[in-house]
């Protein structure tokens, strides 16, 4: 394996990395810490005199710390162990070409939720980016399921409310694009079962919904992002689940 790498799988992985050097932050229950850890990925010689231009990717990916609870922590540092992001290790990622960038985006972590989005960015026949987003409990260490957080007697009401944005898109998206849209978004529908993955705001929900668009006719692919109020949601919201407290609208 190359040297870079085992520089970063020791930095990534050993119990002294995961401690915020120099920090005065004390381990909580109700949010982490996390250290940004960059390196750049190195290909081998054979390659990057075949493929020049692709000498090198840059990786930046989160060490999580700061839980008092070890269990939870495990857990959360076991489900985006960096292979099970994208499927790909470092040591394939550097053996390929296809990746130029992996990083990732803190989107909430406070009030025993940590939400995250990881994406990477490459090209083969043509460039491509990928997104991957999770949404832990802090409280056990769990990917947070819509059925945690809203009621499961209004998901169905919830997912129709969802689907009237997903349906006004895809009409400004054939409205700009006559019969090129064709029929691609006939079959599209926000389902219950798109519930599961949602992102958490100051303000409010994002639901996510990727309509898996091949590369031909990505052009015509919903952005599949759609936000929501907490003061919209307040009637779907559980008691007693972790965004019950902002049942009236309140901001985080």
């Amino acid at each position: 394996m190359h040297p870079l790498i085992l520089v970063f799988l020791s930095l990534t992985f050993s119990p002294s990395a995961a401690q915020p050097a120099r920090s005065v932050s004390k381990p909580t229950d109700d949010r982490v810490i996390i250290q940004r850890r960059r390196i750049v990925l190195v290909r081998p010689r054979s390659l990057a005199k075949e493929f020049p231009h692709k000498k090198t990717a840059i990786v930046v990916y989160p060490v999580v710390s700061g839980l008092r609870n070890p269990v939870v922590l495990r857990r959360v540092r076991t489900a985006i162990d960096f292979k099970n992001i994208f499927d790909s290790s470092l040591d394939e990622y550097r053996s390929d070409t296809w990746l130029s960038e992996f990083t990732y985006s803190v989107n909430y972590n406070r009030n025993y939720m940590l939400d995250l989005t990881f994406e990477q960015s490459g090209s083969g026949a043509y460039p491509d980016d990928q997104s991957k987003h999770f949404l832990f409990n802090l409280k056990d260490g769990s990917v947070m399921k819509a059925t945690d957080v809203f009621e499961p007697g209004k998901l169905a009401s919830l997912a129709a409310m969802i689907d009237r944005q997903l349906q006004s898109e895809i009409k400004q998206i054939v409205k700009e694009n006559g019969e090129d849209a064709g029929d691609a978004h006939d079959s599209l529908k926000f389902e219950v079962s798109n519930l599961d993955d949602f992102s958490v705001g100051p303000k409010g929900v994002t639901f996510l919904y990727d309509a898996g668009f091949p590369h031909v006719i990505k052009a015509l692919q919903p952005v599949g992002r759609y936000f929501v109020s907490y003061a919209k949601l307040s009637e779907y919201l559980k008691s007693d689940g972790l965004l019950g407290r902002f049942k009236h609208g309140s901001g985080i």
